[in-house]
């Protein structure tokens, strides 16, 4: 069994900074593409970010320049530094990632999310 657990949110004033991090832990071989996505109400689940497991990253239009996206491969870990927070930054944060569980069978998996608030 595979788990991604994020970790880092809260309130936070509009010009912050706030590092979010995901580990993935259980029986992995290797963790493939990583990624972050955001919900906020009332709103669609969009890609903030994603890195893929030799270091390539993309991103959203709206958090380019001020995020960036980072892992650990020894550690499967992922991170998120998210500098000059906006109020329209405030969304749950999701980890998803794509976790090799041997050398020939993969699975997509979601964290439980991390609730990010960016407000005076």
């Amino acid at each position: 069994q595979v788990q991604l657990v994020e970790s880092g949110g809260g309130l936070v004033q509009p010009g912050g900074s706030l590092r979010l991090s995901c580990a993935a832990s259980g029986s992995i071989f290797s963790a493939k593409a990583m990624a972050w996505y955001r919900q906020a109400p009332g709103k669609q689940r969009e890609l903030v970010a994603e890195i893929t497991s030799g270091g390539s990253t993309n991103y959203g239009d709206s958090v380019k320049g001020r995020f960036t996206i980072s892992r650990d491969n020894a550690k499967n870990t992922m991170y998120l530094q998210m500098n000059s927070l906006k109020p329209e930054d405030t969304a749950v944060y999701y980890c998803n990632a794509d976790i090799a569980i041997s050398s020939v069978l993969w699975n997509n998996y979601w964290g439980p999310g991390t609730q990010v608030t960016v407000s005076s």
